[in-house]
């Protein structure tokens, strides 16, 4: 609320970090489980003498290389920015509490990117041993990024004792870190092997070699789904109470959660009786499917981990609608207009009549004309719900939801919208602000397109 508010149209702010957020994490993870695979496989073919395969690893580290670090930090970055602009208060918290740990994190990712390039660029021009150590530096260095990185993320899910114990390890350290390091790093190992298999099905002519590479694979990738579900198990027993609740009530989640049982189901089968029973099924319409069944698992499983974190953006600690808890009584006293450093801003450009001794006079907003009192009620809308909403169109539009809703109905969703709906935040706007914005959303609700009337005859129609 003290910081711009960025208007993504349609797909809304939040919609568009959880696609850049999807799309970098499904080649991140590939980035940590590739680098094992490497590391494993490269020191196999140099013990076993193994030169076709040894040129195969190659090209696939090059693929690996333009994957993860080319593609792999563009979305990274992609996330940063978008973030910023989206949840710059969370933002802002987050750089705070953990600026140790991304320092940490900063620091491997240059060795990362540093032994990636030594270990592609200098093949063959290094002797077998030195060869294997960089990429088992590499190996380390992502892992360890995985785990700094998790360990932030999964604050967010559940700061755990960080708000009574301000200390960085409290928040690291919180309930979900092991459960989301185990599902990670079982979900980085098995993307690994799902790449392998893609690239290796279109790369390899040799039969026996893509045998090879499919037996090779398997059990990785078997043990890296058994991580996932170790795991799972155990984020869904630390989920704080509100997301559990939240699991629960939504029909969508529950959809998703689903999606992510099934697809991960398939995924495992496919393994089993593919790679690792049958290595010969590793061909190109078998690797895709692999692959779409894959993605669909992580990108399921994110969305909810996203979704479960309601009424907040970081638990605990920053509410959906850009506040601290604590800011919330403060701001329903003070009231949003002026609260909001942003929102006053703009109201003192715009209609400096309304300013009394640099403060919003709500007793001059009366005798406004509706256009300036709709757009008080819009910019109230923007910055209390256009984290999570769509106005009229788009993701999770308001209108739509309400249509058919009347004035006093509306008036009480506005005035205590944790109560029709735990999981959004609670009113942070004082009485008339509240008249305001259920005016606003009055005035662009359309009537329900249903209508029973009772005829004489009792029947409705």
């Amino acid at each position: 609320m003290h910081y711009p508010w960025w208007h993504v149209p349609v797909i809304t702010s939040p919609m568009l970090i959880a696609i850049i957020s999807i799309l970098h994490v499904i080649v991140s993870h590939y980035a940590v489980g590739g680098g094992i695979f490497l590391a494993i496989e490269t020191a196999f073919a140099y013990k076993n003498k193994n030169n076709e395969y040894l040129r195969y690893l190659k090209s696939h580290a090059w693929f690996f290389i333009l994957v993860t670090v080319v593609y792999g930090a563009v979305t990274g970055v992609g996330i940063w920015w978008s973030i910023g602009l989206a949840s710059p208060l969370a933002t802002e918290m987050l750089i705070r509490i953990f600026v140790f740990g991304w320092a940490m994190e900063y620091v491997f990712f240059i060795l990362e990117i540093i032994s990636a390039f030594i270990f592609y660029y200098y093949w063959g021009r290094l002797d077998s041993k030195t060869h294997i150590k960089i990429g088992w530096i590499y190996a380390v260095s992502a892992w360890i990024s995985l785990v700094l990185i998790t360990g932030i993320t999964a604050f967010m899910l559940n700061s755990g004792n960080w708000p009574q114990h301000k200390t960085f390890w409290t928040a690291f350290f919180n309930p979900q870190f092991i459960p989301q390091v185990l599902i990670r790093t079982g979900g980085a190992i098995l993307l690994a092997s799902v790449y392998v298999y893609l690239h290796a099905s279109f790369k390899v002519n040799s039969i026996e070699l893509r045998n090879l590479i499919g037996a090779r694979s398997a059990r990785p990738s078997i043990f890296g789904a058994s991580l996932i579900i170790v795991g799972s198990i155990l984020w869904l027993l630390n989920l704080p109470e509100a997301s559990k609740a939240t699991l629960e009530a939504s029909a969508v989640l529950n959809i998703f959660l689903g999606l992510v049982c099934s697809s991960s189901l398939v995924v495992f089968l496919m393994l089993f009786f593919g790679p690792y029973r049958n290595p010969g099924w590793v061909s190109p319409g078998f690797a895709i499917l692999l692959f779409l069944f894959g993605f669909a698992a992580v990108s399921a499983g994110e969305f909810v981990r996203e979704a479960i974190r309601k009424p907040y953006i970081i638990h605990n600690v920053v509410m959906s609608h850009q506040l601290l808890p604590e800011e919330v009584a403060i701001s329903k006293k003070t009231g949003m207009l002026n609260y909001g450093k942003w929102i006053k801003a703009w109201i003192s450009k715009e209609y400096p009549q309304l300013i009394t001794n640099n403060q919003v006079d709500y007793s001059k907003i009366k005798d406004q004309p509706i256009s300036v009192k709709t757009n008080l009620g819009s910019a109230l809308f923007i910055h209390h719900c256009g984290d999570c909403h769509a106005l009229d169109k788009g993701y999770s539009p308001v209108i739509p939801m309400l249509r058919g809703w009347t004035r006093d109905m509306i008036m009480e969703l506005v005035k205590a919208p944790n109560k029709v709906k735990f999981f959004m935040p609670p009113w942070s706007g004082n009485e008339y602000e509240a008249e305001l914005l259920t005016d606003y959303l009055t005035r662009l609700n359309p009537p329900s397109p249903i209508q029973f009337d009772r005829v004489n005859n009792g029947e409705i129609k």
